[in-house]
C-alpha cells in the first residue's frame, strides 16, 4: 500500500515553514479560505509529480518576496519508508532527489507515487476545450507507461519545430523542403506509437468511465463517450503530406494526434450542451475515478487520492455515492479538503473507516 506520512513545506506559496503528519487512511483537511488546504494538496502533487497541479510557472508556487521554495515528504510503500526532496531556487536549476539520490531526469520520478487528484476547476476537461480532455489521457498513460512520456516529449518538441518552420516558411522567409521531410519523419515513430497506445487505453477506460457515471449519478443516462483521431481514418505519413500547403498557411500542424479529441454525448447529443450541472459533475468525477482505477490495476496498488472542496460540487446523494466508492470499497490513502469541519466529520463517521482531521 501506498501512503503519505509526513511532508513538511517550506516557503512554497502561503506557507513559510509548516509539517504535516498523516496516520489514518482517509485525511480530512478543514479550515475556512485562504488559509491553505488546496496549497497543502498541491505540495502532495508536486512531490508526486515533480510540478504543481495548478501553477504551469514555478515562480507561482513561491511564498511573496521569497526566491524558492523546498517541500520533503516521506512515503511509506510496502512497509518500506521513501524519502522524496524537491528544492526550488528560481534562479538554478530544480532538484529532485529520491532517497538522498539526485534526479538526472525529472521524468524518471513519474510513476514512482502516483496520485489523482479532483479539484473545481477541472470542470474545463467537460466544457473547455480538447486540449484539457487529451492532457486527462496523456496523465495516465504517462504514470503508467514511461516510454510513453518520452514518445510525447519527442512528439511535442518536434512538433514545436515544425510549426517554426511553418510560420517561417509562410512568411516568405525560409522554404527549406528538406528540412521540413526530416521533421515530417521525426513525428511519425511518436505519433503511431502514442495513437496506438491512446487507442488500446481508451478501449479499456471509456466503458469505465460509464460505470462509474451511473454509481455516482444513481441513475442510467444514456451517455456515450468517443475517442476521436485523424489517424483513424489514415496513416500519419499521409496526413502530413497531404496537408502539407494547407500547414504552410496556416502556419501550424493542423493534423495529428496533438488534435486527438475524448467526445462525450448524452442522448445522442453533445453532452456539454445537454447535460445539466450535476450530470456534468457526474461525468467528471466519473473520469476521474477511472483515473483512479486504471492506475490501480496497472501498478498493482492504489495512487493517492486527492478531492479538493467536493462537497460544493455535489449533491448529498452523489456525494455519499463518491465517499462510500473512495473511502470503503478501496484501500489507497484519501486526502479531502473541506470548509466545514463538522459536515466532513458527519459524513465520515457514518463510514466504516478510519480517519482524521487536520484543523488550518
Amino acid at each position: 500500500m501506498l501512503a503519505l506520512r509526513k511532508i513538511i513545506v517550506t516557503q512554497f506559496k502561503n506557507y513559510n515553514l509548516q509539517a504535516f503528519s498523516f496516520n489514518k487512511k482517509v485525511v480530512g483537511i478543514c479550515g475556512p479560505n485562504g488559509l491553505g488546504k488546496t496549497n497543502l494538496l498541491d505540495a502532495i502533487y508536486y512531490c508526486c509529480f515533480t510540478k504543481s497541479y495548478f501553477s504551469v510557472s514555478d515562480s507561482l508556487n513561491v511564498r511573496f518576496n521569497e526566491n524558492g521554495f523546498r517541500i520533503e515528504s516521506e512515503f511509506s510503500f510496502n512497509d518500506n519508508l521513501h524519502q522524496v526532496v524537491c528544492i526550488n531556487r528560481l534562479d538554478s536549476k530544480k532538484e529532485f532527489y529520491h532517497d538522498e539520490v539526485l534526479y538526472e531526469k525529472l521524468s524518471k520520478h513519474i510513476g514512482l507515487y502516483p496520485a489523482v487528484m479532483i479539484a473545481p476547476d477541472d470542470i474545463a476537461i467537460i466544457n473547455g476545450g480538447s486540449e484539457g480532455r487529451r492532457k486527462y489521457i496523456d496523465t495516465m498513460l504517462c504514470v503508467m507507461d514511461s516510454d510513453y512520456l518520452q514518445n510525447l516529449m519527442v512528439y511535442n518538441k518536434v512538433l514545436q519545430q515544425r510549426n517554426s518552420l511553418l510560420k517561417s516558411m509562410s512568411a516568405g522567409h525560409n522554404n527549406d523542403f528538406a528540412l521540413l521531410d526530416v521533421l515530417d519523419g521525426q513525428l511519425l515513430q511518436p505519433a503511431n506509437y502514442i495513437f496506438s497506445k491512446r487507442k488500446s487505453f481508451t478501449e479499456t477506460l471509456l466503458p469505465m468511465i460509464t460505470k462509474f457515471y451511473q454509481k455516482i449519478s444513481g441513475s442510467n443516462d444514456a451517455v456515450s463517450i468517443q475517442y476521436e483521431s485523424s489517424l483513424n481514418k489514415d496513416s500519419f505519413e499521409k496526413i502530413l503530406s497531404g496537408n502539407r500547403q494547407k500547414d504552410i498557411i496556416m502556419q501550424r500542424t493542423m493534423f495529428g494526434i496533438h488534435r486527438d479529441e475524448l467526445c462525450f454525448n448524452l442522448d445522442n447529443g453533445g453532452f456539454k450542451s445537454l447535460a445539466s450541472q450535476g450530470q456534468k459533475k457526474s461525468l467528471l468525477f466519473a473520469l476521474k475515478l477511472a483515473e483512479y482505477q486504471c492506475i490501480k490495476i496497472n501498478k498493482g496498488f492504489s495512487p493517492l487520492l486527492l478531492l479538493d472542496d467536493v462537497f460544493e460540487k455535489l449533491d448529498e446523494n452523489r456525494m455519499a455515492n463518491l465517499l462510500r466508492w473512495v473511502c470503503t470499497e478501496n484501500d489507497g490513502q484519501v486526502f479531502i479538503t473541506d470548509t466545514h469541519q463538522k459536515r466532513l466529520s458527519a459524513a465520515l463517521e457514518q463510514l466504516s473507516i478510519e480517519w482524521e482531521i487536520i484543523s488550518l
